[in-house]
Order: structure tokens, then sequence, then C-alpha cells
């Protein structure tokens, strides 16, 4: 087949540095057997064409300043100009988020061309607490439907993503972003502690709730005082979760060593005793799925692929709640045999459901949409 993939970024040239693993993983394996054509919007400023991963990326660049308030319909013609000059007609068009999706289906429909949406941000929720999600304005209501309309099949990461979906695409189907487990590959069984190794991957934002870890986090720390976190993921928030560390006497405890690419999280995988998750929404949440494949199980609210894995493996506590997520950790770092339990379950799941398999998923569902 011939497949274009419409993503927002995340395949930055380097193939290390600003990049969404997941989406590399399934570009890797769909390049395998198809010819495969990435568009990024606004991966770098100005437009730009390079091979990655046996695919062809082409960059759309940003847009100027002048013409900000024209996001989509520049981004269009681009896209529209991007597939015209690729010398071949594709089989499949896969939007990855929102506004991607909703080009890749705008273009589908002018070209002829099936399209696919799937899920990966906060597209159709509101927390306005934290002015956050696409649910919050018009325009992102819009273009969220526009592209739930224009899509002959849509997906989502987990079935809590899927649920709000479902009021319009019934159909929407539950096909999750696998991790590639070899990377990871670890035994699940961990040197007893203390000391403990608490492990978070996740952008420093409003989004992920730092005040919820970090207060779970003080009252672990209270009670078993040889814990350590790693909050591994680049900030968003000018230092303010740090302050609040130092304000907590966290400052010994918790350490942000920053973003970080894949291959260096596969040893923290690995030490770790827990992964620990205190977003108010995720999608999915790759860093559970990556953690799984290394044996590690998650203790996290119940979103994304969290509220997926509880109770067999992992462990969903309510958002918010700094107590409940704190006796959680407390209550596995003190039972191993359940940790354990925890952690092969989680293995096999992520064994079952890896970057094969999601990529095979996606080779069914390009297959179906285009009549095949």
């Amino acid at each position: 087949m011939k497949i274009a993939l419409v993503v927002p970024g995340g395949v930055d040239r380097s193939g290390r540095e600003r990049v969404i693993p997941a989406l590399l993983w399934l570009i890797e394996r769909l390049a395998r057997r198809h010819d495969v054509l990435v568009i990024a919007l606004e991966q770098e400023p100005r437009p730009a064409r390079y091979s990655l991963l046996g695919a062809e990326v082409v960059n759309l660049g940003c847009v100027p300043p002048r013409l900000l308030g024209l996001g989509v319909p520049v981004h269009l013609r681009r896209l529209l100009a991007a597939l015209r000059s690729a010398g071949r007609r594709f089989d499949v068009l896969h939007g990855f988020w929102a506004e991607p999706a909703a080009l890749a289906g705008a273009a589908g429909r002018l070209l002829r061309i099936p399209a696919v949406m799937s899920i990966g941000g906060g597209e159709f929720v509101r927390l306005p607490e934290i002015d956050y999600g696409g649910g919050l304005r018009w325009q992102g209501r819009l273009i969220a439907r526009a592209a739930l309309r224009l899509a002959g099949a849509v997906t989502a990461g987990s079935h809590y993503a899927l649920r709000p979906v479902r009021r319009w695409r019934p159909d929407a189907r539950w096909v999750p972003l696998g991790a590639d487990v070899e990377l990871f590959a670890a035994p699940v069984e961990r040197p007893a502690g203390p000391p403990w190794q608490l492990l978070c991957v996740a952008s420093i934002n409003r989004v992920k709730d730092p005040g919820t870890m970090l207060q779970a986090i003080r009252l672990v720390a209270d009670q078993e005082p040889q814990v350590r976190l790693d909050w591994v993921g680049g900030d968003t928030l000018a230092g303010q979760a740090q302050r609040q560390a130092e304000a907590l006497r966290l400052g010994e405890i918790v350490r942000f060593p920053g973003s970080r690419p894949v291959d260096d999280l596969a040893p923290l995988y690995r030490q770790a005793h827990l992964l620990i998750q205190s977003s108010l929404h995720e999608s999915q949440g790759v860093a559970v799925c990556e953690a799984a494949a290394a044996g590690l199980p998650a203790v996290g609210t119940a979103v994304g692929i969290v509220a997926d894995l509880a109770p067999a493996a992992a462990v969903a506590i309510p958002v918010g709640d700094a107590q409940a997520l704190a006796r959680c950790i407390l209550d596995l770092l003190r039972d191993e045999e359940r940790r354990e339990r925890l952690g092969r379950a989680a293995q096999s799941w992520a064994l079952a459901h890896d970057a094969d398999w999601t990529a095979a998923e996606f080779e069914r569902l390009y297959a179906r949409v285009r009549g095949g």
C-alpha cells in the first residue's frame, strides 16, 4: 500500500530529539512493507524533506506570523501540494490528533482517498481549571468534529479516550500505540528495597498535575524515607514544580533530570520499582506501555491506559487524590509478591499489544477503509 501519515511533529530527522517514539516505531514497521510518506505540519520552521526509518518525511514548515489566523487553510494547501508532488496516488491518509486528522480528511475528500483519524491528545476534553482541552473553544470543537465526520475510521489509544468520541462515532476502535518491547525488555524482579526507586516519565505541565504527584511523594517519604523519584521530561512550567518540591522538603528525594531520548529511558525503567502517573488526563500514556514492556507496574490516576490495565496489570486511583496515590504506592512497595504479579501481567499485555501488533491493526484498518 501507499500510505500517507499526517502528524503534528515528533519526527525530527535525528530520530532521537523532539520525537514521539511510538510514532517512530509505527512508521518503521509500516515502512518495512509499504510505501510510507510522513507529512509533519510544523516539525521545523522551514519546509524540508528527508528520509527517516525507511519513510520519506515532508515537513510543511511553520505558518508565517501574518497568517496565524489562517493556519488550517494554509496547512491544507501545503498538504495537498505535498501529496500531489509525491508522484503516486495514495491508498489511505492517516491523521494523528485532531488538526492533522481534519486536514487528512479534507484532503482525502478532495483527492478521493479514504482517511483514518487517531485521537492522541485532549481533542474531546474540557479542563477549564487549567485552560486545557479542545472542547473549551469553538475552534477546537469545530476541528475535532470535522475530523470525525471526514474520517472513514476513528481510533483511540484507550477505552477512557473512546468514551466521549463514541457519542458521534460509535464505530470508533481501540488501537493503542504499542512499544518496541525489545528496547525495554527486562526481568520483572527488582532488587528489594529500601532504597526504593520511583519513576515518572512525562512532560512537566499542568495536565500532569505536579501538585498531586509531589504531595503524594511527600506522604510516601514520611513513611519510607529511603524513596527517590526521578521525573523525566521537559519542563513547560518554568521551574514551578521544582520550587514546589523544595517547599515540600523534597529536594533530596525528587530529581528532575529533564527530557531524555527514549533509548536512555530503558535503564531507568529496568531499575525502578514503580511507574507513577498523576495526570488529570491521558488519551493513552505511552510511558505506561514502555514501563509495562520492562515489567514495571504503574500506579496512577484512572485515565488513559492505566484505567484499561487496572486492576489486573496496574493500580488506578481517582484523579487529584494525593492520599490515595501515596497509599497505593506504599502498599505496593511493601508487597513484593503483588508488585511482581502486576509487573508480569503488564509485561504480558505489552508483549501482546506491541508496536508490531499496532502496525498490523492499522494495516487491517487501512484495508477495510479502502474496501479491500
